[in-house]
């Protein structure tokens, strides 16, 4: 079942970097459409399917919907998708903020390990180094280079969008996982 979570990832194009709307993003109604016969359909626990719930409409450019659930939800869990909200707002200060409180989430190495796939030429795998230290997920670099690339015309943003889709990804599987 799992594979069929993803179904929800699946957009024309991926998230923007920052809090832009996608004309291809799905509504709320479309998202809860699907989304609810899923979450029964795997028995997801209420707490799992409101964190995936969060996530689904960060997918979708809701950044507003996702934070009124996120900031509700005082776990790692929830503070890694209230971060990774604002790090999409722009708010990077407070990005690093609920980032501090999430602390060594259990997705970060498979985030990595997802984010190293992604690095196909020499400036990505240079970028990667940073972002990925010691080939460990380190989410306050990734802030910082999302920082720079928004800041900059830096052609740094295509690649980190792929590693924020990585990202986005891992942690769906994580929460849908039994």
């Amino acid at each position: 079942m799992k594979s069929d979570f993803h179904q929800l990832l699946d957009t024309a194009e991926p998230a923007a970097l920052g809090p832009e709307a996608r004309s291809s993003r799905k509504s709320i109604v479309e998202i809860h459409k699907v989304l609810e016969p899923l979450v029964a359909s795997v028995k997801l626990s209420p707490h799992k399917s409101e964190l995936v719930r969060a996530l689904v409409l960060l997918w979708h450019d809701h950044l507003d919907e996702s934070h009124e659930i996120a900031q509700q939800i005082a776990d790692a869990d929830g503070s890694l998708l209230h971060a990774i909200m604002h790090r999409r707002e722009p708010d990077f200060g407070n990005a690093k903020y609920w980032f501090h409180r999430v602390g060594r989430h259990a997705a970060f190495p498979e985030i990595a390990r997802r984010a190293k796939e992604s690095a196909t030429d020499e400036s990505e795998k240079a970028l990667l180094k940073l972002i990925c230290p010691n080939e460990e997920w380190d989410p306050f670099a990734f802030v910082d280079a999302c920082q720079r690339a928004r800041s900059s015309q830096a052609n740094t943003t295509s690649f980190l969008v792929k590693v924020q889709e990585a990202e986005f990804s891992t942690i769906l599987d994580y929460l849908t996982a039994s």
